[in-house]
């Protein structure tokens, strides 16, 4: 056990924030100490949401790193681009981003291990590298921290917004407006613990997406670029359930009906743009739409030809 003895030299921080500046930690990974008892204030617990207070002591006990059990594993996976600091990757549709509970293989952090020399451990040993993630059958760019200057870094990004990230998705219906702002709290649905749902101020956190409309299908669908402000847990697909309009393919939050054989969500992560962490170079990345996604809109295609050049697309 590593113990830090710290002293705040003015008041008003919270408690979480005041940690991970001074032991240069995600706040994430402040809040996990905290809630897991190993800060204290003044000898006693404390919150995450506690004001720290000028000359308060605060006592942090960091736990010694857990063994790495995952194994490095041979999964194909496309990397955009890699440097020392950093990676983008073009994730798959249907890859699971980390090991959960009892799953400790097959995962993109598997495929991680085996190519890249070296990955962050701020998130911990079952998440290395790994600084934001997109969901198991959602397509497209994620960037990966190979150290934990890096990490840091890019996770303030993406807590400041300026780490931006934009998505493809084909959706139920016709959207009525070209470009809009869906602004909600997203939460736990309190009937479904699994899934996630638009919920009251004080039961959620607060969820903002921008969209603009790409192309309408006669058929009766959308095919929509959305912009997040935010990150919160499935935050697009809740919010198209939101406005009516949920994503094709969405085993969760879409329709019972399912057409074209999918296999998930026709979500893609296509754009990503973010300040390289050590020189401060602004840098765009972009990842084509996967075979999945192609084959949908060119069946949608065909069906807006004439009638005698129609096929069967259901």
């Amino acid at each position: 056990m590593e113990t830090h003895e710290l002293r705040a030299a003015e008041g008003g921080m919270r408690l979480d924030v005041f940690l991970s500046q001074q032991l240069s930690l995600t706040r994430s990974a402040a809040k996990k100490l905290i809630d897991e008892g190993h800060v204290s204030v003044n000898g006693a617990p404390a919150k995450a949401s506690h004001a720290v207070a000028a000359g308060e002591r605060v006592t942090a006990d960091i736990p010694p790193p857990q063994q790495l059990d995952l194994t490095p594993q041979d999964i194909p996976i496309r990397i955009v681009y890699e440097d020392d600091d950093i990676a983008v990757i073009d994730k798959p549709q249907g890859l699971t981003v980390h090991a959960g509970s009892g799953n400790l293989s097959g995962t993109l952090v598997n495929a991680l291990l085996y190519r890249l020399k070296s990955l962050s451990s701020i998130n911990g040993v079952v998440r290395p590298g790994i600084v934001h993630r997109i969901d198991k059958d959602t397509s497209g760019l994620l960037v990966v921290a190979k150290n934990d200057a890096a990490h840091l870094s890019l996770s303030e990004q993406i807590a400041q917004k300026t780490c931006a990230r934009e998505y493809l998705a084909l959706c139920e219906g016709i959207f009525g407006q070209d470009e809009g702002r869906i602004q909600t709290y997203i939460g736990r649905s309190p009937t479904d613990r699994v899934k996630m749902a638009v919920v009251p101020a004080e039961k959620g956190k607060l969820a903002v997406t921008n969209f603009d409309v790409v192309r309408r299908y006669a058929a009766g669908y959308t095919l929509v670029h959305f912009r997040l402000e935010t990150g919160r847990t499935h935050q697009i697909r809740v919010h198209c359930r939101h406005i009516g309009h949920p994503i094709v393919g969405d085993p969760v939050y879409g329709s019972k009906k399912q057409k074209f054989n999918l296999e998930g969500q026709l979500l893609h992560a296509c754009r990503l743009s973010l300040t390289h962490p050590r020189t401060g170079e602004r840098m765009c990345f972009e990842a084509p739409l996967p075979p999945h996604f192609t084959r949908v809109l060119d069946l949608l295609e065909k069906r807006e030809a004439p009638p005698q050049e129609e096929q069967p697309w259901n």
